[in-house]
């Protein structure tokens, strides 16, 4: 496809800043301090799984309370109830998931420097055949497994990621769950704003339930959208990808309140 003159120069320049911010980032004295910081940890799971649980549970609800004829208020009390309730046990279950996590690796190192001490030998066979099966082989490998057994850490990293497929580390357990609450409350408010309007100006809107729908909808596209910016993924796939995925539950939870309404008679 033919690029215009502006359009060719624009990539040409943007191409030429991420060299030479590529350059900056990649110094000696960039690099040094870059590592000395240790990992970055990346929140975007626990983001996502928040913002779309929210928004799911509180359209359930919604969906639930509204389809049985009850009123605005019930819907707001219910929904807001949800998102403290809900989204503190989401963030609790996080936070105990994660910690999990992080015990299982302590307890795998723990095993790890005790199979090391009592039987080196063996483990070291480990690392050897672990990189004879990544393609090293003669003195590169002598080398590589000397090194890697010279060190008592490197040794248990080692055995921890490429032996049992554990991290060697992970994010603090009290941050996921954070991230996780914040999420879920921020997002899943969504679903319930066009009930809080009506119970603020009552009458502002004349279906709110239209509304909730179609908010519930753009929080799915938008939170798709943002997470975009993390990986390697258009914007507007990521945001159609989200909408499909959350849309389908959302359905669900609104055939849930049809249903209800069919109960209660209303």
């Amino acid at each position: 496809m033919y690029l215009g003159h502006s359009e060719d120069e624009d990539l040409k320049r943007k191409h030429t800043d991420a060299l030479a911010n590529l350059r900056v980032t990649h110094t000696p004295a960039a690099i040094k301090e870059r590592l000395d910081s240790g990992p970055r940890h990346s929140y975007l799971r626990d983001f996502i799984y928040g913002a779309i649980d929210g928004t799911v549970t509180t359209f359930a609800i919604v969906s639930a309370v509204a389809g049985a004829g009850l009123s605005i208020g019930v819907v707001i009390i219910l929904g807001i109830a949800n998102l403290v309730a809900d989204g503190f046990s989401m963030a609790v279950s996080n936070f105990l998931g994660t910690r999990a996590e992080e015990q299982l690796r302590q307890r795998a190192r723990r095993t790890e420097e005790y199979h090391i001490g009592a039987f080196p030998e063996g483990e070291r066979e480990e690392i050897l055949q672990i990189f004879a099966a990544k393609g090293f082989a003669g003195k590169n490998l002598e080398k590589i497994v000397d090194l890697i057994t010279s060190n008592m850490d490197h040794w248990v990293d080692t055995m921890l990621i490429e032996e049992l497929g554990l991290r060697s580390g992970g994010p603090p357990a009290w941050r996921a769950a954070c991230t996780t609450f914040i999420a879920f409350t921020l997002v899943g408010i969504f679903p319930l704003a066009s009930f809080l309007v009506n119970a603020i100006t009552p009458g502002r809107l004349a279906d709110p339930f239209f509304w909730s729908a179609l908010l519930t909808g753009m929080a799915f596209f938008a939170v798709g959208a943002l997470k975009s910016r993390f990986v390697d993924q258009r914007w507007y796939v990521a945001g159609l990808e989200t909408l499909l995925v959350g849309g389908a539950a959302a359905t669900l939870a609104y055939f849930a309140g049809s249903l209800l309404k069919g109960v209660t008679g209303a």
